[in-house]
């Protein structure tokens, strides 16, 4: 229910921002709405506003929206008192801004959601790497337990985030990645080959393939399950685990395997808490699990506590104007982000196993509202470019398809035929409908993986 719900009002507040820029530009050109519409198909809310009675509407489909507008070509026998606010009398400035303002308004709203996080005090993790496993990429190129990512292939990256997003240009095209590091024998300049990765890992942890994953710091005990074992045993949350028996734990990893292989049998936790050190006898309780795969079930042990890993955290703490500032900036970089990926997926660089669709959508809101309000508004953001783009392709049917025949409207002096858009506006409605498919396709397939 979360996961639906987070999902119903990302797409509601998206779509409306987007449908709000076109009736607000088509309202200041003076021309007469009919409808505003959330979702497609048989309303199931109406509503009149204004002198003109604009029907504003709420239907059960929820993935898209739409503005009605006053047009000669669509709506006999108008009056002729109100010819003059026809969509399709209007200049091609006016018709273009119109058009332009649905993906507008879903830019203004990322910049409006960064610079909101950026004001509230973002904090996400340095580019502190920790130790490569023997035989990865990353420890091949000579990077070494603490060094700190300076810039990759010459842009300065702050966070581990803008780290793992600037790796997949060269990932997609299957060269090393130059990282300038600092450690503790100063800066220096090393390359982690990518090309060993195995086909298909961009959709996985690809960071952590490398061999690059953050530095871990202490790993601590978020909260216990009430009358869990946990419990029981006296582990209580802000616990830091130091070992279990004789073996040090540096990851949660570590804990969760050992537990995980040791159902019913006692082990020795040593925990710090409140700066002295506690012994704790700790019974995992077994349970039976599914595995992937359908490779049957297997009794693992489960002790009833969340756990938490440590890292050194960066702080985008800003004032109003740097904010807008920093929202632009994240937009924009954003935006040609995707599009770089969209054309390499159409260049056949990167597969369209990548592209993902409504179901991937809704499981990533549902991720992030568990998260906490600061992932959610990043995810919000980051879709609301998503939608901006798409609907700026020079797709027929797309608001871009659309500028792309004022284009040609302004080349040829006069407008389009009938016939050719009513063609071209086939066409595109079927490379859309490709790409939905082609998405859902995906989002399926990684669910049932």
């Amino acid at each position: 229910m979360t996961t639906l719900l987070s999902f119903l009002f990302a797409l509601a507040l998206l779509v409306f921002i987007h449908e709000l820029g076109h009736y607000s530009v088509a309202r200041w050109c003076g021309v007469k709405v009919l409808r505003f519409s959330i979702g497609f198909g048989k309303p199931l809310l109406t509503w009149r506003v204004g002198a003109d009675r604009t029907e504003w509407s709420l239907s059960p489909i929820p993935l898209g929206g739409y503005v009605k507008m006053l047009d000669e070509r669509e709506e006999a026998g108008i009056d002729p008192a109100e010819v003059h606010r026809a969509f399709n009398r209007q200049s091609l400035v006016k018709r273009s801004a119109i058009v332009v303002a649905g993906p507008a308004a879903n830019f203004l709203l990322a910049i409006l959601l960064y610079g909101l996080l950026g004001m509230a005090g973002l904090q996400e993790p340095a580019p502190v790497l920790g130790a490569p496993p023997a035989g990865s990429a990353a420890s091949a190129a000579g990077i070494a337990d603490g060094d700190r990512v300076l810039a990759i292939d010459g842009e300065a990256v702050s966070t581990f985030n803008d780290l793992r997003l600037r790796m997949i240009d060269a990932i997609v095209e299957k060269r090393p990645i130059d990282l300038r590091l600092s450690g503790i024998d100063g800066e220096r300049t090393v390359a982690v080959d990518t090309r060993a990765l195995p086909e298909g890992e961009l959709e996985r942890d690809f960071a952590r393939t490398l061999g690059m994953e953050l530095r871990a710091g202490a790993v601590v005990v978020g909260n216990v399950v009430t009358g869990s074992a946990a419990e029981a045993a006296g582990i209580q949350a802000g616990d830091e685990i130091v070992s279990i028996g004789e073996q040090p734990i540096r990851r949660a990893r570590e804990l969760i395997d050992t537990v995980r292989n040791n159902p019913e049998s006692p082990l020795s936790f040593l925990v710090r808490r409140d700066g002295a050190e506690i012994g704790l006898r700790v019974t995992p309780r077994a349970e039976i699990e599914a595995q992937a795969g359908d490779k049957g079930s297997a009794r693992v042990g489960k002790i009833g506590a969340a756990l938490q890993q440590r890292v050194e955290l960066v702080t985008i703490d800003l004032g109003p104007v740097d904010a807008v500032v920093h929202g632009a900036q994240k937009t924009w970089q954003m935006s040609i982000f995707s599009l770089r990926m969209l054309g390499k997926m159409v260049t056949g660089a990167l597969s369209w196993k990548n592209l993902s669709g409504p179901v991937a959508i809704a499981d990533y809101a549902g991720q992030s509202v568990k998260i906490g309000w600061f992932a959610y508004v990043g995810f919000l953001a980051l879709i609301s470019v998503s939608l901006g783009v798409l609907n700026l392709l020079p797709v027929p049917v797309l608001d871009g398809g659309h500028l792309v025949y004022y284009a040609l409207e302004a080349i040829k002096g006069r407008p389009l035929s009938e016939r050719f858009m009513q063609v071209t506006q086939k066409v595109g409605l079927a490379m859309v409908a490709g790409l939905m498919i082609v998405a859902l396709f995906n989002d399926l397939s990684r669910l049932l993986s």
